[in-house]
């Protein structure tokens, strides 16, 4: 049996971003295809696709003061499309993070322990080699 790739993986956008107009992502192609309900955002390179996920991110924190993992996956994952409580075990697994405690997305170590844990729940487990992690986090960061 052939492994397929996810959708997010597929799409070069791991987090699975929702297309919007409004947001013009560096590298951002349009609507995704070869779907029957065609939602999410498609990127011409998965480094493009993490930086717009880390952008989210930081507006997230900057914009709406979200400092802890449950307030920024309340909001990225919300309960009525996930199991925002095991989402945001995991993220706090992934990255060492004690519930409850504020992080600092503008820290490269902090946004890309982050960032690989969305992906990992998002797209069933999958990683993406680190040069690609790195790059897409620090065009996040610019």
């Amino acid at each position: 049996m052939p492994i397929t790739e996810t959708r997010g993986v597929r799409n070069r956008n791991p987090g699975n971003i929702d297309l919007n107009p409004r947001n013009d992502w560096v590298g951002q192609l349009g609507l995704e295809t070869g779907v029957a309900k065609p939602r999410f955002a498609r990127f011409d390179t998965p480094e493009n696709g993490i930086r717009a996920l880390g952008k989210t991110l930081l507006t997230y924190q900057r914009k709406h003061g979200l400092k802890t993992v449950k307030e920024i996956i309340s909001r990225w994952a919300p309960s009525v499309e996930n199991d925002t409580g095991a989402y945001v075990r995991a993220v706090e697994a992934n990255t060492g993070t004690r519930p409850g405690a504020e992080i600092d997305l503008t820290r490269p170590a902090v946004m890309k322990g982050f960032v690989k844990a969305i992906i990992h729940h998002e797209n069933a487990g999958y990683a993406y080699p680190a040069a690609v992690l790195a790059e897409g986090v620090r065009r996040a960061l610019l």
